[in-house]
């Protein structure tokens, strides 16, 4: 039985953070393959084209062969939900053993998830703890525990472990920032955001002038 993991998000965008969550994932659980999945219309947040956000994660996932693209959700009306991503990606992937790898912070929210009882069970959680708010490891985990406790009341037993990733304060809300006053002060400049994105990246960024108040 093969080990996929599903890695989805907005990815607006992607970063070397995201990065080294897949990455880590892939050799912590002896994944085979990661299965990115940008969000089509994010029910929750403002982001730029899908377009543009989709390919920015070609180009940052393209040297490695066990990540692998999916547009799944562009097919999909109405609200996107988690069990149906996967319920989907089965048919595409049969005698799998699936993980899903979220952050903390995605994490929490979990025992409210749309028909949870079925999806808590169908897969292995991969947790990505939060790097930016001072929490240490320790705390990250106390979190899953709690997460845990309250799917257990509704009668849930998870099968959870976090990743071990390096601590590097890198957010997409953070590169937004830096590519809007970049533009400010010198348009048609991204230098700012020069190693928190491969360089590929920074290069779609400025060349299609994303982030600014005059992005396409």
């Amino acid at each position: 039985m093969q080990q996929l993991a599903i890695f989805g998000g907005t990815f607006d965008p992607i970063h070397w953070g995201h990065l080294l969550i897949a990455q880590t994932a892939l050799y912590q659980v002896s994944l085979e393959k990661i299965i990115w999945i940008p969000s089509f219309n994010p029910p929750h947040k403002k982001a730029i084209l899908f377009e543009h956000r989709v390919q920015m994660l070609k180009l940052a996932v393209r040297e490695n062969p066990a990540f692998t693209i999916s547009l799944i959700e562009i097919n999909r009306s109405g609200n996107s939900y988690a069990i149906n991503t996967l319920i989907d990606l089965s048919v595409f992937y049969p005698n799998t053993h699936w993980h899903w790898i979220v952050g903390l912070d995605t994490f929490q929210t979990l025992p409210r998830w749309h028909r949870r009882h079925e999806l808590v069970q169908m897969c292995d959680w991969l947790i990505a703890p939060r790097l930016l708010s001072g929490e240490n490891i320790t705390q990250s985990e106390l979190i899953c525990k709690q997460v845990e406790q309250l799917l257990k009341e509704q009668s849930l037993n998870i099968r959870w472990q976090l990743l071990n990733i390096p601590l590097v304060g890198v957010s997409s809300s953070l590169i937004r920032q830096l590519c809007h006053n970049d533009s400010v002060k010198i348009p048609g400049d991204r230098s700012s955001i020069r190693y928190l994105v491969p360089e590929s990246v920074r290069s779609y960024i400025t060349a299609h002038n994303l982030y600014s108040d005059k992005s396409e």
